[in-house]
């Protein structure tokens, strides 16, 4: 099975290759803000299809100007601006596409200086036991020292900055066995706020709020940034603590749900979660930052390449399905179910279970085979003894989340 992978590093420069990198970004972000100027002109002035323009014919325009106008874009390696011009060409593809399908997708914006400054080369990359060999900046060391543990041919390579630090993200295009299936039960996950995840099975992982716990903490560092006088150092330091601690939140996030995904794709044959409208959800102003700190979407991403990658299989179960209306004991679905109501109390057979658990359990009742279906002898059987065991399968949680990291500022 080919797929492509990438592997990320974190880059120990020196001084120089800072400059070097810092250069590369600002000239990907100098075309990119170019060609969308292009692109923007010449729609209001040409008419028909010469208002549309792609990379390739941008690319050889910028070529011809380069010598004339832009003689410092040859100090770096042309992979920078070919690529951002790209970019710039898929945000359109992308635009458009959301045009057709109603979604809504925004117009591609320019892009500010020090915000989330990238860039992305090919052609000769080598990996060495401590560094890697980018084109035209060198050989620039790595703040890990590990073997290369991939095998593949290197496509291409995407260096980022984050909060004055520098990463390098290395795509691969790698052959690997088809996995074999995972010999395991079936398992329903439901997504929440209070608890990250909820299995059939009782096992519950817990959130871990990046940006909840830090959020007095972001609100001073953006006091703080206000308060300096733009174009001052304090002003430069006060942005660099603050992109500090949003990386901080961004790693925590990223960390818990990979580890969760991971252990789902590799323990479960059948993982089953629901289609959330995460869009709608986030409409109400009151849960819309709760939401947005648990990361639904990149958690169902994570899940859709780990199944394929592991041997797992991924059941998507439709928006419309009532999983946490419906009673998993009898089948009987409720008309109302507010968010206050943790305990899910049935009217008709009096069964009562933690919300968040009946709704696993009708999640991976949908997978099972039509004989054992919400009301099957199975899924009853595996509800009656969660009803009796759930206090303590709600207190141990598994070894998923560091103690350390719940306890970071």
């Amino acid at each position: 099975m080919l797929i492509n992978r990438a592997y990320r590093y974190e880059l120990d420069p020196n001084n120089s290759q800072r400059s070097s990198l810092s250069q590369h970004a600002g000239v990907a972000r100098f075309t990119y803000n170019w060609g969308l100027e292009q692109r923007i002109a010449r729609y209001k002035n040409k008419q028909g299809d010469e208002r549309f323009t792609d990379a390739m014919k941008q690319n050889k325009l910028l070529n011809s100007l380069k010598k004339s106008q832009f003689s410092w874009m040859y100090e770096t390696s042309k992979c920078a601006p070919q690529e951002a011009l790209r970019d710039l060409h898929r945000a359109f593809k992308n635009f458009y596409r959301g045009l057709k399908s109603g979604k809504k997708i925004g117009f591609p914006r320019f892009k500010r200086r020090g915000v989330r400054d990238s860039f992305r080369l090919y052609g000769t990359i080598r990996f060495h036991e401590r560094a890697i060999q980018l084109p035209r900046i060198g050989k620039v060391r790595i703040k890990e020292k590990r073997k290369c543990y991939y095998s593949g041919r290197i496509l291409s390579v995407t260096v980022r900055r984050r909060a004055n630090r520098w990463f390098v993200s290395v795509t691969v295009e790698e052959n690997i066995l088809d996995p074999k299936p995972i010999r395991g039960v079936p398992v329903g996950v439901d997504l929440g706020v209070k608890t990250l995840a909820t299995l059939s099975d009782g096992t519950t992982f817990a959130n871990p709020r990046a940006m909840g716990r830090r959020l007095r903490k972001l609100r001073q560092l953006s006091k703080s940034l206000s308060r300096k006088q733009k174009g001052s150092k304090n002003r430069e330091r006060a942005k660099f603590r603050l992109t500090k601690m949003y990386l901080k939140v961004f790693n925590i996030r990223q960390d818990t749900l990979h580890k969760v995904t991971t252990y789902l794709a590799k323990s479960h044959s059948k993982v089953v979660i629901e289609d959330l409208c995460v869009s709608g959800m986030m409409r109400n102003r009151r849960l819309a930052r709760v939401i947005a700190d648990v990361g639904f979407y990149e958690f169902r991403r994570q899940l859709e390449y780990k199944c394929q990658w592991y041997g797992s299989e991924l059941v998507v179960v439709s928006r419309t399905f009532p999983s946490s209306k419906m009673c998993s004991q009898c089948g009987h679905r409720k008309k109302e179910l507010s968010l206050s109501e943790r305990e899910y109390k049935c009217e008709q057979c009096g069964f009562e279970i933690d919300r968040d658990l009946n709704a696993a359990l009708n999640l991976v009742a949908v997978s099972l085979p039509e004989t054992e279906n919400a009301c099957g002898e199975e899924v009853r059987l595996l509800a009656d003894s969660l009803n009796l065991q759930r206090a303590a399968s709600m207190k141990q949680e598994p070894n998923i989340i560091p103690d350390s990291m719940s306890k970071n500022v």
